[in-house]
Order: structure tokens, then C-alpha cells, then sequence
């Protein structure tokens, strides 16, 4: 055989060598901490999780904090951020910039998750978000873009407010009230001619329902006088998650339209159906529907569980979606995700 021969099947051999090396150590890296690591779910907060200086901790901790933050003002041309920090709570409690500002906490702690501690949206086995969270829960997941879901809250907080004139609308709170008897009370509030409907299954005994004021009144005298423990009216500024936000729902269709939608990197357990979705085109419909159906977080909870979900991340301000899922599954772990201790704490809690 030739010398060059030799050598040129000793160097190929070598090559090869190298390769295979290469591709185990890569997967072995890639799996090593799979097996081993906890099924969890990142879920993103609603409205009523806003307050002063949310967000903040991370922004000054990490650039890829910081650098959400930045995209979500250059796309609403406001310094959105100045407001969450620093600003007036009664003008960060509009909805119309409630509703972006939780959401960039939310995916300014996803994002920082990823970058700081190599968790990210694709290792968890589901997202989930409450409400405006969903939009959150999307970005997180890669199937919205950032500044495209900015401007899709404004305008949705806008359409929102805006559905309903003011005084005309109520939601309330049913404590202690089970499915059957949130039904049965919204059933005799719309015998006054007007819109009632359950808006949130947030756990067993916390529910909400909306609708026009007179009838939503009807309906906590009904639920009273049917033992349901407490029925009372909620100081918010239009009646969320029903019938009567149909015009808002109208706005978000055009406005979604226009926008474009990937697959999520994980799959999203949605609001309207509590079942996991992927497909671009039924999350589209999904979140137009959810403009005026319930937000069924006790089903999604349940549905993450019966999937072997062991524990969930809070992702942005608060803690009120880690408190409510006590109430429907204790077995589940819940962590928030609103400071860099909390990021660091999970991740090394998730890795095992």
C-alpha cells in the first residue's frame, strides 16, 4: 500500500475518532442532567400583581433583564419601566399599562433565567399564564415577539377599558362557591335581562364572575341566599372575561391578525380550554376567545399535574398564582421568580 495512502486512512481514521468523541461527550453533556432534572411549568401572573419597583432587582442584576425592559419602551414609546420603578401606582394600575408591565417583568425574569442560569422556556414541560399572563406565557415561549406583545396589551388594556362604559359593568368574588353554584348564581343575575357570567376559576371555593352591575348584584344575592360563604363586589375598572367585552374581542382579532405567531418551544396549557396547544392558528383563536370566556386556572393547574408536573416558577411579580394552587393541589411545589435569588434558587432547585 502506499505511504500516501496509509496516511491519508490514518488521518480519516483520526478524524472519525475525534467525531464520535466529539458527539458523545456533546449528547452526554446535552442529557446528562435530564434524567435527573424536575418536570416543572413556568406560569405568569394577571392583573392585581402590579406594584411599584417590580422588576427592578433584575434590571439592575442583568443585561438580558435590562435589555427586555429597553425593547418594551422603544415599543411603546414610554418609559414604561420609569413608571414600574419609580412612578405613580394609581397611573401603572391603568390596565392599559398594567397589562405590558407585568408582562415584561414576567419575560424580563424568563429571559434572565436562561441567560444567567441555562433554564430556560424550553426546559419546562408547559407554560401557562392567567389572563394577560398568557400573552406573557407566549413571549416567554418564543411564539410571540416581544415588542409585538407590548403592543398587543396596550392595545388590548385599551380595548378592554374601553368595551364598557364606566358603572355599568361589576365583577365579584364568590368565596367558597363551588362550579355548580357560581352557575346557578350568574343563571339567575342574567334573569334581569343583563350579561353574567364565571370570568376566573382560580381554585376550589375562589371564583369570579362578571357581568353588567345590576345583574352581577343579582347574582351575590342569589349565591347568598344559596350558602355560598361570602359574595362581594371587586373595586375593578370594567367586568372582565365576559359577554360584554365582545367589542374588545373584536379588537383583538384585527389587531392578531396583523401579527405573526410561531410554535412555542414548550407547550402552552391554554386559559379557554385548559389543554395543551401549540398549533399557531389555535393559539391565535384561543387568545381572542379568551377576551370574554373564563380563565379556567383550576383546570390548567389540574391538567399540569395529572401530566406529572412536580413543581411551577412564577415568573414576574408576586405570588398570587403560587398561593392559589395551594388550594387546588398541594403535592405541587411553587416557586416565585421575581428577583434574582428567587432565579437562582429555582434553577438549583429544578437541576436537582
Amino acid at each position: 500500500m502506499p505511504a500516501s495512502e496509509c496516511g491519508c486512512k490514518a488521518h480519516l481514521g483520526l478524524f472519525f475518532k475525534r467525531l464520535l468523541t466529539f458527539a458523545v461527550t456533546f449528547n452526554h453533556g446535552r442529557n446528562l442532567e435530564k434524567p435527573d432534572m424536575k418536570k416543572f411549568a413556568l406560569i405568569f401572573p394577571g392583573q392585581g400583581s402590579q406594584e411599584i419597583g417590580m422588576g427592578k432587582s433584575l434590571a439592575e442584576a442583568f443585561q438580558s433583564a435590562r435589555d427586555v425592559f429597553a425593547e418594551i419602551d422603544e415599543a411603546l414609546g414610554q418609559n414604561l419601566s420609569g413608571l414600574m420603578w419609580a412612578g405613580d401606582i394609581a397611573e401603572l394600575t391603568l390596565t392599559a399599562n398594567t397589562q405590558p408591565a407585568l408582562m415584561a417583568h414576567s419575560v424580563a425574569a424568563a429571559r434572565a433565567l436562561e441567560a444567567e442560569f441555562g433554564l430556560s422556556a424550553k426546559d419546562a414541560a408547559y407554560v401557562a399564564g392567567h389572563s394577560l399572563g398568557e400573552y406573557s406565557a407566549l413571549a416567554a415561549a418564543g411564539a410571540l415577539g416581544v415588542a409585538d406583545t407590548a403592543r398587543l396589551l396596550r392595545i388590548r388594556g385599551n380595548a378592554m377599558q374601553a368595551a364598557v362604559q364606566p358603572g355599568e359593568g361589576a365583577m365579584a368574588a364568590l368565596l367558597g362557591a363551588d362550579i355548580n353554584q357560581a352557575e346557578a348564581a350568574c343563571a339567575a343575575g342574567r334573569e334581569t335581562g343583563g350579561a353574567c357570567d364565571i370570568a376566573n376559576d382560580n381554585a376550589p371555593g375562589q371564583l369570579v364572575i362578571s357581568g353588567r352591575k345590576d345583574a352581577v348584584e343579582a347574582a351575590c344575592a342569589q349565591a347568598k341566599d344559596s350558602g355560598v360563604k361570602k359574595a362581594m363586589l371587586l373595586n375593578v375598572s370594567a367586568p372582565f372575561h365576559c359577554s360584554l367585552m365582545q367589542p374588545a374581542a373584536d379588537a383583538m382579532a384585527e389587531a392578531l391578525a396583523e401579527v405573526s405567531i410561531a410554535q412555542p418551544v414548550s407547550e402552552l396549557v391554554a386559559n379557554v380550554s385548559a389543554s395543551a396547544v401549540t398549533d399557531p392558528e389555535t393559539i391565535r383563536k384561543n387568545l381572542v376567545a379568551q377576551v370574554t370566556g373564563r380563565v379556567r386556572w383550576t383546570e390548567t393547574v389540574q391538567f399540569m399535574v395529572a401530566q406529572g408536573v412536580e413543581a411551577t416558577g412564577e415568573a414576574g411579580n408576586g405570588k398570587v398564582l403560587t398561593v392559589m394552587q395551594r388550594r387546588i393541589d398541594k403535592s405541587l411545589n411553587g416557586f416565585t421568580l421575581g428577583t434574582p435569588e428567587d432565579l437562582e434558587a429555582f434553577a438549583e432547585a429544578m437541576k436537582g
